[in-house]
């Protein structure tokens, strides 16, 4: 398992500037004003640093980027990186000032200098983040960063400020290792001994085999995975931190752990990338394992349905019809909309057993939202103003994109089935709603709900400001500030 680099909060120490190996990184202000330990970096530099705050080059320099130095004259350092950040910086550009740090660490460590900065444990949650790298899989020696020290001017309230945060990148770093493993590595088995180890944080950790999904009656679910060698699983995760009468939170997650579309089958061009399509069950699992390690005061439990979409002998047919747990029948039209089907289950056991005060999914549901959104928003749908503020407002302040889309009947009527309840599609036009609409039927009226599409924010083609190409764990973050700001008291 990936973690993130650890990250030292020290005292400003000017005398150590000097011998300081690797990089050295400075933190300065639109108006290029040095304290006193980074004009006695500029003294050691020669004037070379002063000289650069100076220049045009500077002030062309966008807040939250880096400028790198190399090979400064009069230091042991490898680089001096400076790094804009406004006196006036809102939390969004400490994150990415601290993500520029974290894409070039140095191997022979990086001491940050941030004499004045603002935000500074967010600068370290960015840095963090952005600091990721995925190599489980690659043979040779691993160049692992060096250690970092940030030299703050007050380091204790700096660290017990950064603490929670910390957390969060370690739930986020969890998803991001499950949504980028292959999928002959992340098994049905191995996604539920890896969410099982999480019993060691706190976390009450259940795994439903198919034996107990097939007496529940969780035939939805059970026919999407029933041409795979690998079995289906449910896995319920439960944080009590709260009031012990109080009614939990319910995540939900889509974990197709791979998609091939089944006897729907997908085209091959890009079907490697179906190994991200458990994204919703990993930003379930994220989260949970956050609220664990900061120990939040609030009930949650998190459940996904873990399944293999395959063709096969056995697997399930465009036309079959099933019975889900709730009691309607389904008429598959398309084994590749299966997702729906899983959360359809999980969703309704969810509220049959838990009785939450309110229900969020996740799924990778349709390629329709990306369409609509492209790779900036996930897709937001809810049956409840209020609640969907919650999270909208949650995820603004994370600066994680989310926008919501509309619902209704007229969608809804679209998934009207000749033989059977409904349809698991209602055609192309309007795909994502049409899905969410069919979610909608296993949300009892009387739960707030909310449902994620994040097919198109949950792995991207690209190097972001605080993650590398590949899986971003979007939603860790906005799911940790919405349950911390709305259910903990």
């Amino acid at each position: 398992m990936s973690h993130p680099v650890p990250i030292q909060f020290q005292p400003v120490d000017a005398e150590a500037l000097a011998k300081a190996t690797g990089r050295i990184v400075v933190v300065v202000d639109e108006g290029g004003k040095l304290g006193a330990a980074g004009r006695r970096l500029d003294r050691l530099m020669k004037g070379a640093l002063a000289r650069y705050l100076a220049a045009p080059a500077f002030v062309d320099q966008k807040a939250g980027e880096g400028t790198v130095l190399a090979w400064p004259a009069g230091l042991v350092a490898e680089a001096v990186q400076v790094v804009k950040l406004d006196r006036k910086a809102d939390v969004a550009q400490a994150r990415k000032a601290g993500g520029a740090i974290g894409r070039a660490l140095s191997e022979a460590g990086t001491l940050v200098l941030a004499e004045g900065g603002r935000h500074l444990a967010e600068l370290s949650f960015g840095l963090a983040l952005r600091a990721y790298d995925f190599t489980a899989h690659k043979t040779g020696t691993a160049k692992a960063p060096g250690p970092v020290t940030l030299m703050v001017p007050n380091p204790e309230a700096a660290a017990a400020e950064a603490a929670p945060l910390a957390a969060l990148a370690e739930g986020v770093f969890f998803t991001r290792d499950l949504v980028n493993e292959p999928a002959n590595v992340l098994t049905t088995y191995d996604f539920a001994a890896r969410l099982a180890a999480m019993q060691e944080l706190g976390l009450d950790v259940e795994i439903l085999e198919e034996e107990d999904l097939s007496k529940l009656g969780m035939r939805a679910l059970l026919g999407v995975g029933q041409g795979s060698e690998s079995p289906s699983k449910v896995v319920a995760m439960h944080w009590r931190g709260g009031a012990k009468d109080e009614a939990p939170l319910a995540l939900v997650g889509k974990g197709v752990v791979f998609d091939t579309g089944g006897i729907s089958i997908k085209p091959a061009g890009g079907m490697e990338e179906m190994t991200m399509d458990m994204g919703g069950a990993g930003v379930v699992a994220g989260v949970m394992r956050t609220l664990a390690l900061r120990k939040a005061k609030a009930n949650v439990v998190g459940l996904v349905g873990l399944v293999e979409n395959m063709p096969d002998g056995r697997a399930q047919r465009p036309g079959d019809v099933v019975r889900s747990m709730k009691g309607d029948t389904i008429e598959v039209i398309n084994t590749d909309a299966e997702g729906r089907l899983v959360l359809a289950d999980v969703l309704w056991y969810a509220q049959e057993r838990f009785n939450p005060c309110g229900v969020i999914d996740l799924a990778t549901l349709t390629g329709a939202i990306i369409v609509a959104l492209g790779h900036e928003n996930t897709g937001v749908f809810s049956n409840n103003d209020a609640f969907c503020e919650q999270f909208l407002k949650a995820a603004k302040a994370e600066g994680e994109g989310a926008w919501r889309m509309p619902m209704g009947d007229a969608y809804d009527a679209k998934l009207k089935s000749r033989i059977a309840d409904m349809k698991n599609i209602g055609g192309r036009d309007g795909g994502s709603i049409t899905a969410a609409q069919f979610l909608q039927r296993f949300v009892k009226a009387e739960t707030p709900w909310i449902h994620l599409d994040i097919a198109g924010t949950a792995l991207l083609q690209a190097d972001t400001a605080l993650a590398p190409k590949g899986a971003t764990g979007w939603g860790v973050a906005a799911l940790n500030r919405m349950i911390r700001d709305r259910f903990e008291k």
